[in-house]
């Protein structure tokens, strides 16, 4: 049997807010709090009960370290996973732009008579 079965991604939410807080080591009132102020935002069920995925794990976690371990407040580390959103989405359009740039560079180079 594949052992991707349910075809799962890290995106894919799948956790209730009992077992996502097991998994991060918060209690699931921190998890709303943090649902509350847009630091984490799970998947939602039929009912509007919240789902997590394994990547919002790891976001809570980071959450939380940045908390505990550097004294940032909960503004500042909304803060930073906007900025860290926006750097990775900059990124990715700077790889498509560069992939372009070489197409592009290339269809040139087919495209002119030779000198």
């Amino acid at each position: 049997m594949d052992a991707n079965f349910f075809d799962l991604s890290d995106d894919t939410p799948v956790y209730v807010i009992s077992v996502a807080a097991q998994l991060s080591g918060l209690h699931p009132q921190t998890l709303r709090q943090y649902d509350r102020l847009g630091l984490v935002s799970p998947g939602r069920t039929a009912g509007r009960g919240r789902l997590y995925s394994t990547r919002d794990i790891v976001l809570l976690r980071e959450v939380q370290r940045l908390s505990q371990e550097d004294g940032i407040n909960l503004a500042g580390i909304k803060r930073i996973l906007q900025l860290e959103t926006e750097n990775l989405r900059l990124r990715d359009e700077v790889a498509r732009l560069r992939g372009e740039v070489t197409m592009m560079r290339a269809l040139v180079r087919y495209e002119l008579p030779p000198a």
